[in-house]
């Protein structure tokens, strides 16, 4: 659906183009079409926009520069990472009116801080690339994502990531010291302090986090580090449903503690796509199973016990039939060939046809009650739909996704993306949850969130873009709109 260009915004000039063509200099922009396309639709081929011109500035000075041009200007502009989210928050609308802005060239680790485990980091630093420089110190960075090789790092903060370590590590917002980043007028918010305690005022930071670029655009940010697993077990268990992965999640948690780092569940229908579909991947266990779970335990210490406790923890729980086979990973190859079995779903799904997605959480108990009733509500609106819902249980986040029926028409079925997400969503706010656990709001679900979200919370988002952000020039029409 196309959108004019907001009565409140002015069209780019072409001395306004000049202007940002001479802040970044001649490799920081491009107006050329083939260079620019990827950059204008989103991951799922959802959104498709337009823009007269891709930023690509590599410092923050230069950044700053070309806010301070458009605000000025009063025209809007779009951060982008490495565009890998999945509710078009970074792509620009089809009017042709905002300028994009891509962090990519800002890409330097400027410190590695062993002693007070911190890392500072460039907002167009590769997920990945901050992983290696974490290892290269002796340390360890949770954050873990199906696109840590291309999604970038100012895009996990913006976004508020989660990933599949959320249990032991917590989100990106537990992951964040300090933030660098330039306010919608221009001005740099220097906040990368190192500091595990600051108790000084509102914690500006965390305004910036998950605010999906419609506050400002990071630049850089202080990320905590940790000390790296040197033992790590990973097992794959059949389960006959919902609740049976509950009740051990429950006593994998009693048994082992926080050395529990990620809980994820997947139906057989999610292995089967990825068998169909994912060269090198076989299945685990010698029959199927109605579900499936991946536990994996570590501990930063070598620590017999650990293995120990692992052993009676799955000799008790086969024995009282919770579990029906499982597999341990006897080292990292076999570790890697079980985790790929879970990271590929998504990419498994797009072979299946059409897919609704949601990306959603309830609270833990309440899961199994969840997969139930939504499943059944989406099953009765469109007979035959193909229900896969898998995710990390340890945090309740699970990934409800919805492949078209068999011999189904993609475009009939993704045209009920809209009634389908209705029913889902109820469910989830029925039963305490959120619309958007790990992905944000962007623009697919800005309408929901006005429609689900207390009327307070809407009030205050309104407040507060409207005090940062005057005249909505940063990333308008994604997660909130003016109020």
């Amino acid at each position: 659906m196309s959108a004019p260009l907001p009565a409140a915004h002015a069209t780019p000039t072409p001395e306004l183009l000049q202007a940002l063509k001479d802040a970044v200099g001649d490799k920081g922009w491009s107006d050329d079409r083939q260079d620019v396309a990827p950059h204008l639709v989103d991951e799922r081929n959802l959104y498709y926009g337009v823009t007269p011109l891709l930023l690509r500035p590599a410092t923050v000075d230069e950044v700053s520069a070309c806010v301070r041009l458009c605000a000025e200007a009063r025209v809007p502009i779009v951060p982008q990472g490495g565009n890998t989210g999945l509710v078009g928050g970074a792509v620009p609308f089809e009017h042709g009116g905002e300028i994009l802005l891509c962090l990519s060239r800002m890409n330097r680790i400027r410190e590695v801080d062993t002693v007070n485990d911190s890392m500072t980091a460039e907002a167009g630093c590769i997920l990945e690339t901050v992983q290696t420089a974490a290892r290269d110190a002796g340390r360890y960075f949770p954050l873990s994502l199906g696109a840590q090789g291309s999604c970038q790092i100012g895009g996990n903060i913006a976004t508020n990531a989660g990933g599949c370590a959320v249990l032991r590590y917590g989100h990106m917002r537990e992951l964040v010291l300090g933030i660098e980043a330039v306010l919608p007028n221009g001005r740099v918010y220097d906040g990368l302090k190192s500091l595990r305690k600051d108790n000084s005022g509102y914690d500006l930071k965390q305004l910036l986090i998950g605010s999906e670029g419609t506050l400002g655009i990071i630049t850089a940010g202080v990320l905590k580090l940790f000390p790296p697993p040197v033992e790590r077990h990973t097992t794959f268990a059949g389960v006959a449903s919902p609740e049976a992965a509950l009740d051990l999640f429950s006593r994998a948690r009693e048994a082992l503690g926080d050395a529990v780092t990620a809980f994820e569940l997947m139906p057989r229908i999610a292995l089967d796509f990825v068998l169909a579909h994912i060269p090198g991947t076989r299945d685990p266990l010698a029959a199927p199973h109605p579900f499936y779970v991946l536990c994996e335990a570590t501990a930063t210490r070598h620590d017999l016990a650990l293995a120990d406790a692992l052993n009676v923890l799955l000799e008790k729980v086969l024995e009282a039939g919770l579990i029906n086979d499982a597999t341990v990973a006897a080292g990292e190859t076999q570790a890697q060939a079980l985790w790929k079995l879970r990271e590929s779903v998504s990419e498994a799904q797009k072979h299946e046809g059409g897919s609704i997605k949601h990306d959603i959480s309830v609270p833990i108990a309440t899961l199994p009650g969840f997969i139930g009733e939504a499943s059944w509500r989406v099953e009765k609106l469109i007979p035959g739909v193909r229900v896969v819902a898998f995710g990390h249980v340890g945090d309740g986040n699970i990934h409800f996704n919805l492949s078209q029926p068999k011999n189904a028409e993609r475009e009939a079925f993704l045209s009920r993306w809209d009634e389908a997400s209705r029913l889902v969503h109820d469910t989830v706010v029925d039963m305490g949850g959120s619309i958007s656990a790990e992905h944000g709001i962007g623009r697919l679900k800005r309408d929901e969130l006005v429609r689900l979200a207390d009327p307070l919370e809407l009030d205050q988002m309104h407040a507060i873009k409207r005090t940062l952000d005057p005249h909505n020039i940063m990333n308008p029409g994604k997660l909130v709109l003016p109020g």
